[in-house]
């Protein structure tokens, strides 16, 4: 259906399919737009009719309500990467739309380094800043320069440094202090041509242990076979892939909380540094003490067969379903260890 001349609207498109989960009900209205102008038109034929709105990229971050979405779902198509020189860096401008596995791949075979452990992160480049993602010992706040965003309040475009976006630990800004105000445009990354990669993560450093020095694609080829094996890639007919990615985060405690769960416990949970006098405990070691292990299941979902951390889809589900589990998850937990776990995918349609 076309309500207007410039758009090319759909009524009541199922979002299972666009998402990585292939859970969710329907959205009252979708559309796909291919330029900043017809962002703007999309944003202002919804707020015509008083219709919520959401930027849906790749769908790899995203739980969906069974009843859908009632307002305006808008697809980014935005594309195009551009570069240019500054000092000693390589400045890459990508669209929001462009395939962010796509982007790592086309930065490394530059030899550009700074994100070559973000290897096989499905989704695209606009949502990249939004939870500033992170994985194998680097995150996009590293190396974020600017953010181009509208403004959904004025629909007036802006440029926002880093600083300005506020990164934290799966946080920035856009989903926290701001959210829903702002949709990414493209985001420009400060990379370091010639550069050494990052092996700073476990998996890593005994991947490549006793080794020459490895390479940029190297390091980034690891870290996909790795993802490949934790049924963390998108891969065609592997059901553990039908996920929305690490479902809980890290959570961040203090130095005494981690004593007392040791002696709680009578062993010391793993950790790692975070803020001074706090530690992160691993989510997964979490589920895994409290009964939740790899394979769990509970009716039409349960947990990845190779991946604690990743609550999977195992086809016929609801997303009532899966977040039955996440709850009875989120309770266990806070039960026997006082430990309150935060899902990290964004809720739609609740």
């Amino acid at each position: 259906m076309n309500p207007t001349s410039g758009l090319h609207l759909e009524e009541n498109r199922p979002l299972a399919p666009l998402t990585t989960l292939g859970l969710g009900g329907p959205a009252r209205w979708s559309v796909a737009v291919s330029s900043e102008a017809e962002l703007v038109e999309a944003l202002e034929w919804a707020k015509g009719r008083q219709l919520p709105v959401f930027v849906l990229g790749g769908g790899s971050n995203l739980v969906v309500s069974d009843a859908g979405f009632p307002g305006l779902v808008v697809q980014p198509a935005l594309r195009g990467v551009s570069r240019s020189f500054q000092g000693d860096q390589c400045i890459l401008r990508a669209a929001a739309g462009e395939s962010w596995d796509g982007f790592v791949a086309e930065a490394v075979a530059m030899d550009c380094a700074g994100v070559e452990c973000l290897a096989g992160i499905p989704g695209t480049v606009g949502g990249t800043p939004v939870q500033n993602v992170g994985a194998y010992g680097q995150e996009v706040a590293d190396t974020i320069l600017r953010v181009r965003v509208l403004d959904r309040t004025t629909l007036q475009f802006h440029e926002l440094t880093a600083e300005e976006c506020r990164f934290s630990y799966r946080q920035s800004i856009f989903n926290t202090t701001a959210r829903d105000r702002y949709i990414v445009t493209a985001v420009e990354y400060g990379l370091l041509p010639g550069g050494e990669p990052c092996i700073r993560y476990a998996d890593l450093e005994r991947a490549f242990a006793g080794s020459a020095r490895p390479t940029l694609a190297e390091v980034a080829d690891k870290v996909r076979a790795i993802r490949r094996s934790k049924g963390m890639l998108l891969v065609s007919g592997d059901p553990d892939t039908k996920s929305a990615g690490s479902f809980f985060r890290n959570p961040i405690v203090s130095a005494a909380q981690h004593a007392a769960l040791g002696r709680q416990l009578h062993t010391e949970p793993p950790c790692y540094p975070a803020s001074p006098g706090s530690v992160k405990i691993p989510a997964a070691w979490l589920l895994e003490q409290a009964g939740f292990v790899r394979g769990y299941r509970m009716g039409h979902v349960g947990i990845s067969s190779r991946h604690t951390l990743a609550l999977i889809h195992c086809g016929n589900g609801t997303t009532a379903e899966l977040l039955a589990l996440r709850d009875r998850i989120v309770a266990t937990v806070e039960q026997r260890f006082a430990i309150r776990l935060e899902m990290e995918p964004v809720l739609l349609g609740f």
